[in-house]
């Protein structure tokens, strides 16, 4: 019960976010400047306020680390490896390898914080800073070689490990992590009305990112690539925090930490899953269609999930 009362209002807030979308409300043109917002402004400020007051104490930070990495290249092995059986077909297998690992930070650091508080949104960053760089360079290398984008910046082996080195260095959640782990490091404290202010936005980062997950769902891209809506769905959400779970479990990790590693593994997959895919020459509707669906499904399997450590 504690489980579903904490997951309850995240997909109320994504239901409200769709209907408002739906409605026209407050414009079109508010709800793409809404996600830029939160994701270059709202969360590297959240995270940066965060990590720079982080006290891990005791947690095994590094044991984490290892075993989302460890999870996460597993699965992407396994794809990749079967990619003849899964899908033959390039653009759409980039669609259902980014949904079996790229995760909805937002989704992520709400339930993170309604699960474990203050606790949670620390020990996130040691997820964020393991699965945001793996995951990019595993998914952008896979669209460089799997995708339909014959861009000469992105097509040949140079220019690939350039866009994904830029990616890297140039994402705000991670900036947001590296600066807070810096002052945290140096215990340099920011004066207090910079830290009041990286509060008063970090706060507002949680229920906007939500409002804009919902705003990007759509139900239409459901009717195509079943099969590959229900490969990527179930390597997202049920295989990868097993694998996960257990490789926790041989590494010693238990507690908050166990549960931050299986809410970043069980999480739907990311909505700028389907811009990287329009970028790169992915097929860009199968991958909406597996956004919508993960995040419809995870609203039953991440309780099941949560309900063995929380």
């Amino acid at each position: 019960m504690n489980v579903l009362a904490a997951i309850a209002p995240i997909f109320a807030l994504i239901i409200t976010g769709f209907v408002l979308k739906r409605m026209s409300f407050p414009s079109e043109g508010f709800w793409p400047q809404a996600e830029r917002l939160t994701y270059y402004v709202l969360f590297p400020a959240l995270l940066l306020d965060k990590l720079a007051n982080i006290h891990p104490g005791n947690q095994p930070v590094w044991s984490m680390s290892l075993a989302m990495g460890l999870g996460v290249c597993i699965i992407a092995g396994g794809l990749l490896a079967l990619r003849s059986k899964v899908q033959p077909d390039g653009p759409a297998f980039t669609s259902v390898f980014q949904g079996a690992m790229r995760p909805n930070t937002y989704v992520g650091l709400s339930t993170a914080s309604a699960l474990f508080g203050d606790t949670g949104v620390s020990l996130s960053a040691v997820a964020l800073m393991t699965l945001i760089p793996l995951v990019n360079v595993l998914c952008v290398t896979t669209l460089i070689r799997f995708g339909g984008n014959g861009h000469p910046r992105t097509a040949t082996k140079a220019g690939g490990v350039l866009f994904t080195l830029r990616q890297l260095a140039t994402n705000p959640l991670i900036l947001g992590c590296v600066a807070g782990f810096t002052l945290n490091g140096l215990q340099i404290q920011l004066p207090s009305f910079i830290g009041e202010a990286l509060r008063i936005l970090g706060s507002a980062s949680l229920p906007m990112g939500l409002l804009s997950v919902g705003a990007g769902l759509s139900f239409a891209a459901l009717v195509q690539g079943s099969r590959d809506v229900i490969t990527s769905s179930a390597c997202k959400l049920l295989i990868l925090p097993a694998v996960t779970g257990i490789l926790c479990v041989l590494f010693g990790v238990s507690g908050p930490a166990l549960g931050i590693c299986l809410i970043y593994t069980a999480i739907p997959v990311s909505v700028s899953s389907y811009i990287l895919a329009r970028v790169l020459g992915g097929d860009h509707e199968r991958m909406a269609a597996i956004i919508t669906a993960q995040t419809l499904l995870s609203a039953l399997t991440m309780p099941l999930v949560l309900m063995l450590v929380v």
